[in-house]
């Protein structure tokens, strides 16, 4: 389960990867959760592809409660074109979600230890998401997009951390994540090679959503450590 990630890559960086052309401001995240708003990359109509910001945690779109969305940050890969909340989006709504790593904990006597997971160096790249648009039923109301990130067995790499990772997608992969049929797409969700990644341990400051700096994502050894930000216990409900 991907519960937490860092975006920190400039606009410009996101837009040389993705081929988007987006002109905004958006400020380094290093400790982004559920229900958080980030950037995500999707194919417009004429082929082109857009960067947008939508809220992490999909709504299906016959939803009778927004609320639900926080259940729904993960969709496991090995069920997704079969589920009803993510089957529709999968065949036709696929999404890029630019991050820079991922954090899971790992159990550690009586206490979870979070790790961050990235590609060595820290560079961009894409995990594998699905969107959609929902809006109250009989209303006119603002239509809400949502978006989850798809899971799969963890890399041999990480595996003694946590048995899931997000799918993460190199960039020849791209294309066919937004534009491949469905069963071209189900082909890339698979766990990610072993050796491009690295994994350490950070400050459990990071299980407090209150602290996004770039603190969070510093190796333990490195980070400053604040006892009364150790809230393991109660945060961990958020992931």
């Amino acid at each position: 389960m991907c519960g937490r990630y860092l975006i920190t890559t400039p606009v410009e960086g996101i837009n040389a990867l993705f081929g988007t052309t987006a002109v905004v401001n958006l400020p380094a995240r290093y400790n982004l959760a559920p229900t958080q708003e980030a950037p995500v990359v999707r194919r417009r109509g004429d082929g082109s592809r857009e960067l947008v910001m939508m809220r992490w945690g999909l709504v299906p779109s016959w939803a009778d409660d927004p609320s639900v969305g926080s259940r729904m940050i993960n969709a496991r890969g090995e069920s997704v074109a079969e589920k009803p909340a993510f089957r529709g989006a999968f065949r036709a709504r696929r999404c890029l979600i630019p991050a820079n790593g991922f954090y899971e904990w790992r159990t550690e006597g009586k206490r979870k230890q979070p790790y961050l997971v990235r590609l060595r160096g820290g560079g961009l790249f894409a995990f594998a998401g699905l969107w959609e648009s929902w809006r109250p039923k009989g209303s006119a109301g603002e239509v809400l997009e949502t978006y989850t990130i798809v899971t799969t067995d963890a890399s041999p790499k990480i595996r003694d951390i946590h048995p899931r990772m997000p799918v993460m997608l190199e960039p020849e992969q791209h294309g066919t994540w937004l534009e491949g049929s469905a069963e071209d797409a189900a082909e890339l969700i698979r766990p990610f090679p072993a050796e491009p990644l690295e994994a350490f341990a950070v400050n459990p400051r990071v299980n407090n959503v209150a602290n996004d700096d770039p603190d969070c994502a510093k190796p333990l050894d490195e980070a400053p450590v604040n006892p009364a930000e150790d809230e393991s216990e109660r945060q961990m409900r958020l992931i």
